[in-house]
């Protein structure tokens, strides 16, 4: 071509313009052939440009680049007091901001033979060791590591200690495949192993003191009834973001009040006939469930009597029929479904301790006056999918200037000041009420 080539090449922020000129043309610039005056164009020179970008991949022959490859105790990130003090008797490290601990090491030579809590929370951990000779251990909590195993809970003499004296164990966001080892905490109250790659349940069957377990975020298919059925004071189970397909092995677990099992692979809600007495939140957002799946004789055709939130958002419901009988409901969140008139609505007009309702992202939800009808059909709400009705003047937060809720941002500022406040004074007369 008879013009400049240009070329933009973009390193580091920098913006190197490359002028390449035709063959042509510096033939003719070199050798003024042209007959003209014009003196020769000179031909531009090129800045070197930056490699580093290049080589943003290689590392050196350096230990120290990686830092998977450093040995790092937990008393090279904190300074420990030498002797340990026998007073102590909790040492938390969180390795968010600063140095990162790689290894546990001997960690009963370094802190005091009194320790109850450890907390070596977002390091970069893969052994769990370290653990067996703190004998008066009761939580442990090693989140967000890189650690495969549980090990030494069983202690290292036979005396099964710190297992047996544990009461909180926290190996969330880890990448344990066995939760097994679990077996030898029996005196265990809260257990997380969330966000890790546990394809079954297992040494669950004797942990009778379990109050709440965390096992959302795997790989599990199976609710194994052989490890539930010996968690009988249980009361919160979390199995969201899982592979399972169906509810079950809850038949002894009559204390159970919250159950979670979203995000996994539902089409019905069944086998909780031991709940109807003390279910009071089930969470089954994103799975498959319709409106016969919600109705079956063991689920929500119960007659539960403290069950006051349910969340089935992102199912397959056309109708709210499975809900008409449920008298204790008072939030009910349901957005994301297919409910598509306010005659599939109308059941709810029966739940008249109803007080919050999510219903957007269903094709109702686009209905002209969608919210005005809606708390004309059911008087007791006080809020529609994230807005409350009315604002906050109806729920007895005066409003600076007597601005709406759509006010300026000046009375908007002053509301939200005026619901702290309230919210601050409710809570001291609790306190108060509580010392009395």
């Amino acid at each position: 071509p008879s013009s400049p080539l240009f070329a933009h090449v973009s390193v580091d922020r920098t913006l190197h313009i490359i002028i390449m000129a035709s063959e042509d043309q510096a033939a003719s610039a070199n050798n003024g052939d042209d007959g003209s005056n014009v003196p020769p164009k000179k031909q531009a020179i090129l800045a070197p440009l930056p490699l580093e970008w290049t080589q943003m991949n290689q590392c050196e022959d350096n230990d120290n680049n990686n830092p998977l490859d450093i040995i790092r105790y937990p008393w090279d990130v904190m300074e420990l007091p030498s002797p340990p003090d026998p007073s102590e008797t909790a040492l938390t490290i969180v390795g968010t901001a600063g140095q990162k601990i790689t290894r546990m090491g001997s960690l009963a030579s370094k802190v005091s033979p009194n320790l109850t809590h450890l907390v070596l929370r977002s390091h970069l951990i893969r052994t769990m060791e370290g653990i067996g000779d703190l004998k008066k251990l009761e939580l442990l909590e090693l989140y967000d590591n890189m650690i495969d195993e549980l090990r030494e809970l069983n202690g290292n003499d036979g005396d099964g200690l710190p297992g047996v004296g544990l009461r909180v164990l926290d190996m969330s966001y880890n990448v344990i495949r066995d939760m097994g080892p679990v077996q030898f905490c029996p005196n265990l109250k809260e257990l997380y192993i969330a966000q890790n790659k546990l394809k079954r349940i297992s040494g669950l069957k004797h942990l009778k003191h379990l109050r709440k377990i965390d096992l959302g975020a795997n790989r599990i298919r199976v609710m194994e009834a052989e490890e539930l059925s010996g968690l009988e004071n249980l009361e919160e189970l979390w199995l969201g973001k899982n592979k399972i397909e169906r509810i079950e092995g809850l038949g002894k677990l009559t204390k159970l009040r919250r159950l979670d099992v979203q995000s996994n692979r539902l089409t019905k809600i069944e086998n909780l006939t031991s709940q109807v007495d003390t279910l009071e939140e089930l969470y089954l957002a994103h799975n498959g469930i319709d409106v016969e799946g919600a109705s079956c004789e063991t689920g929500l055709a119960l007659p539960f009597t403290q069950l006051n939130t349910i969340d089935l958002s992102r199912n397959r419901l056309t109708n709210t029929t499975p809900f008409a009988h449920l008298k204790s409901l008072t939030d009910l969140w349901i957005s994301g479904n297919d409910i598509k008139t306010f005659e599939e609505v109308e059941p709810l007009t029966a739940l008249t301790e109803l007080d919050g309702v999510y219903l957007e992202y269903n094709p109702v939800a686009s209905e002209f006056e969608y919210r005005k009808k809606l708390a004309e059909m059911i008087p007791s709400l006080t809020q529609i999918d994230a807005n409350m009705i009315g604002g906050l003047g109806q729920h007895g937060y005066v409003s600076a200037g007597g601005g709406g809720v759509g006010g300026s941002g000046g009375n908007l500022v002053e509301r939200m000041r005026q619901l702290q406040d309230a919210v601050i004074q409710k809570a001291a007369e609790e306190t108060q009420g509580a010392e009395k």
